[in-house]
């Protein structure tokens, strides 16, 4: 008895002293990807992301970031990841499912995008306008695209919209390879991480990615040439969201829940946008350094382009159609919400 109310009185002198012993940990949230961590997303969003949340909490909230899929499964799985509370966090690509996520599938539609900062931002716009229903399961921190996608092709390359008859390209997402089939190649399905042994090995003949994630997967060490498009739209982009297991973030008490907000949203969005942007830099110095074939389409073949790829949007709103929504509508605001952002 008198044991205890010694460690009583040490710890009540403790606190006055204003040194009383740290607090457990309130929460731990695991976060899980599937990119390398010195990819740009990982490295300039995800751990600063993470940072700011500890420190804004006082360090009651601890962010575990699990990189490259090691707390196991596929890139496919990391949604269900979080909605089923296997882990707390993804970043992740609602493409990954083919046809699980048709509305976000607008923002994928041939050059629809603009550079990735402005279109996140619209995509956010995008998802509280349209798509809260889609992603009930989980609770969304950020959505957002990667900068303007572009075509990475050994050998010659591609010129001219004839020479992408018969290329083997892998895509990332449905709508991406719908795409790719209507401009006369044959699309190969497979996560980003797959791509650069799918190259080496012959598989595929090139791929569709932006420069962002040419650098960490060296995907100019893997083809000779790169074909962009003249003008403010990429030939597609990919959506992405990172999102939290709803039942976690329910959990939270309220002044934790308030600096998870305050760290998503539109502006995180945007940031993620950013970095996407900022990362297309490195892959084009080093595809540079490589000597790899630079082009950009010049403004009359791109419309020969966008001509071939108007079935695909006319597709798609057909096909959405049958599921209740009004794909014209979204593709106008799609539109619409990218130019007010991008400042056209």
């Amino acid at each position: 008895m008198l044991r205890l109310k010694s460690l009583a009185v040490a710890a009540t002198a403790l606190a006055c002293a204003g040194i009383a012993p740290a607090l457990a940990q309130d929460v731990t949230l695991r976060v899980h990807h599937f990119l390398p961590a010195p990819a740009p997303v990982p490295k300039n969003f995800i751990t600063p992301w993470a940072e700011k949340v500890m420190a804004e909490s006082n360090g009651r909230i601890k962010v575990e970031v699990f990189p490259a899929m090691q707390l196991g499964g596929t890139p496919p799985a990391l949604y269900d990841q979080a909605r089923d509370g296997v882990v707390d966090i993804v970043w992740t690509l609602p493409g990954y499912t083919p046809g699980r996520f048709p509305g976000s599938e607008a923002f994928e539609l041939p050059f629809m995008a603009a550079k990735a900062e402005p279109t996140s931002e619209a995509f956010w716009d995008f998802y509280e306008k349209y798509l809260k229903g889609e992603f009930k399961d989980v609770h969304p921190i950020a959505v957002h695209v990667h900068g303007p996608g572009l075509l990475h092709v050994k050998g010659n390359g591609v010129t001219a919209l004839e020479d992408m008859k018969g290329l083997k390209l892998r895509g990332p997402t449905r709508q991406t390879n719908a795409l790719l089939g209507a401009l006369g190649a044959t699309p190969v399905g497979m996560p980003v991480p797959a791509m650069p042994e799918a190259l080496s090995k012959g598989v595929i003949d090139g791929t569709v990615v932006p420069w962002e994630v040419t650098t960490p997967l060296k995907v100019a060490e893997l083809v000779n040439s790169h074909t962009d498009f003249e003008g403010s739209r990429g030939l597609y982009t990919a959506t992405f969201v990172f999102a939290m297991n709803k039942a976690k973030y329910d959990s939270l008490p309220e002044d934790l829940k308030a600096v998870i907000d305050a760290n998503s949203g539109r502006e995180v969005s945007k940031w993620v946008g950013r970095v996407m942007d900022e990362g297309d830099l490195p892959g084009i110095a080093a595809a540079e350094k490589a000597g790899n074939t630079m082009r950009k389409l010049p403004p009359e073949e791109v419309e020969r382009w966008k001509a071939a790829a108007e079935p695909v949007v006319a597709a798609w709103i057909a096909e959405v159609a049958g599921k209740g929504y009004d794909g014209a509508a979204m593709v106008e605001d799609a539109r619409a919400m990218i130019t007010q952002y991008a400042g056209e």
